[in-house]
């Protein structure tokens, strides 16, 4: 097979090509950017481009497929040419689906919790030694490539993405992998500029729903109000099976599951993450892991990239970092950092980065979401905010809408200056964005932070 990736610089598409090419595909592509890690990845398995831009010469009629990356434009030159050339266009989601059509798909859905069921997930199954295809969208630890595609593995483990397919496909992602089992970790309103009302959001969720094979599986978390309502009401359509939040004591080291009249010592922690959990474990009876085979896999697993990821502990200060950047996961986040160190001084300080985030509309939504923490930052660069065309926000506003008593800084240096006086003594640091604080390196400030307390 030929396949020529348009954007293949992406985060998402050169795992993709990376995966393609391993599965022993001719692989081109190009864009007019290409940033590291990908970079270096796509060097590594002999695809990078050897140019930087568009090329009509890397259009041809011996492509099977010309894939889409979300980078590209509508009037992209290759993009133009292929269509002239009748070539077949696929988005990301398309081929994936194209890839794993004979086989049965898991699909990972919801605002948040997402990437850490999928985690969880693969965990288990690598511990099993099982032999399953995926595709993750976050890069998780002891991973090279975050897609892997194969002719013999009989299961395909996907991360819903609600987001757009490409610029000529404004579906969901998650809409066009037509799910054999599907899971449904939570709904808060997210990606207003795609879509604009909550209503508009919760719909596209309920049309995953639609997307479920016939005898298909919904597995959906019944502590969620709105996933509850679309969970029992495609309820009489397929298999619908709810979980929440199991029984559980907080412990020094994480926490202590009580599950089927056994205990499981788990390193993770939260409220949320218990719920992703079993999450997890109602998917893997799907595919066939044993419970308490699954429970104790999942003992070892210390939780997923940037999901309440510990950055250093030393004697009485703790740091963690997170993705946490939407008021629901920023509360829950917070509240759990707080449930498992109620003996220390909790830190939270969040970067407001995402279009949502950084809207004046949109604001009002963090009011007290921060609320568990002992004391609260909020940063954001303005830089960021006119670089995204948004209307201008104040600090004042960012304030306001957030409530308590939170600190709100635009300048990185600032921060820095305030985590640098702070003592750190009995205290936990946990630092929440999508983004990275403007290229602040979280483990070189952890060491700092020890270096001083020592």
């Amino acid at each position: 097979m030929n396949v020529h990736f348009i954007a293949i610089g992406g985060s998402a598409m050169h795992n993709l090509a990376i995966a393609l090419k391993r599965k022993g595909f001719n692989v081109s592509g190009s864009d007019d950017e290409i940033f590291e890690p990908s970079k270096s990845r796509l060097v590594k398995n002999g695809i990078l481009p050897s140019e930087i831009g568009w090329s009509l010469n890397n259009i041809h009629v011996n492509l099977d497929a010309v894939i889409l990356g979300m980078h590209a434009r509508e009037d992209n030159p290759e993009l133009l040419k292929a269509k002239e050339l009748g070539l077949k266009v696929y988005s990301y989601p398309e081929y994936l689906y194209e890839q794993s059509k004979n086989k049965k798909r898991v699909v990972i859905g919801g605002s948040h919790g997402k990437t850490t069921i999928t985690s969880m997930l693969l965990h288990v199954v690598n511990d099993l030694a099982m032999d399953v295809d995926y595709m993750v969208g976050a890069q998780l630890d002891g991973y090279d490539c975050m897609v892997k595609l194969t002719n013999g593995a009989p299961i395909m483990i996907l991360e819903g993405d609600e987001y757009l397919s490409s610029p000529i496909d404004r579906r969901p992602k998650f809409h066009l992998y037509r799910p054999s089992v599907a899971l449904i970790s939570g709904i808060a309103w997210d990606h207003i500029n795609v879509f604009p009302t909550f209503e508009n959001y919760v719909n596209q969720f309920e049309i995953f729903c639609e997307c479920i094979e016939d005898k298909g599986t919904l597995i959906y978390n019944s502590n969620d109000s709105e996933v509850k309502r679309i969970g029992e009401k495609f309820s009489s359509q397929i298999d619908s099976i709810p979980y929440f939040t199991p029984s559980y004591e907080v412990t020094e080291r994480g926490t202590c599951l009580d599950y089927g009249g056994k205990k499981y010592h788990l390193e993770i922690f939260g409220e949320h993450n218990l719920q992703n959990l079993i999450g997890a474990l109602k998917i893997g009876s799907q595919i066939g892991i044993d419970e308490d085979d699954f429970l104790k896999s999942i003992q070892s697993f210390k939780g997923a990239g940037k999901r309440l990821q510990k950055v250093i502990e030393q004697n009485t200060f703790v740091m963690y970092k997170d993705f946490a950047h939407s008021p629901s996961k920023l509360k829950a986040t917070t509240k759990a950092v707080k449930n498992q160190y109620k003996d220390k001084k909790v830190v939270a300080c969040m970067e407001l980065h995402t279009f949502s985030s950084l809207k004046k509309d949109f604001l009002p939504h963090y009011t007290n979401c921060m609320s568990f923490a002992d004391e609260a930052i909020v940063y954001f660069n303005p830089e960021v905010v006119k670089h995204k065309k948004l209307d201008p926000i104040s600090e004042e506003l960012v304030f306001n809408s957030f409530g308590g008593n939170v600190k709100v800084m635009t300048n990185k240096e600032e921060v820095l200056n305030y985590i640098n006086q702070s003592k750190w003594n009995h205290s936990v640091l946990l630092m929440m964005s999508s983004g990275n604080f403007d290229g602040l390196n979280y483990e070189d400030l952890g060491k700092e932070i020890v270096s001083r307390i020592n």
